[in-house]
């Protein structure tokens, strides 16, 4: 990553090299979401064949912690594949490697860890309490 001047400004090659991660990244998200996807509707139709029900069957309420387990990674892709695109709409507005809250600059290490990132660790510290 480039520094001049304090800016997070970006060569061309660094660019690039950070647009081909932001984009490998979200093909690997959406073969995930796409998946997990198919193994949704897999526990749904195998319940749908047999009367589930959660509440009185031994075995409703692991099937019901199933669905909502599996649920949850779906949501919780897709919340990534979503911060994929902000980033990479960040990239092409040259906004990319600079924190949304407080403007700094993101340390290299922590784009290197989460690419996706739009904060910096301390600004990240504060929203989550």
């Amino acid at each position: 990553m480039s520094d001049s001047s304090g800016d997070a400004a970006f060569t061309p090659a660094e660019r690039e090299t950070i647009r081909e991660r932001l984009v490998a990244e979200r093909a690997g998200t959406s073969a995930r979401i796409a998946a997990l996807n198919r193994e949704f509707d897999g526990i749904v139709a195998a319940n749908a064949l047999v009367a589930v029900d959660d509440e009185h069957d031994p075995e409703g309420s692991s099937t019901a912690f199933e669905r909502a387990h599996v649920a949850s990674l779906l949501a919780q892709a897709r919340d990534h594949l979503t911060a994929l695109d902000e980033a990479l709409e960040r990239l092409d507005r040259d906004d990319y490697g600079r924190c949304a809250v407080c403007g700094e600059r993101i340390p290299a290490e922590r784009l290197d860890v989460r690419p996706a990132a739009d904060t910096c660790v301390r600004c990240a510290g504060a929203r989550s309490h």
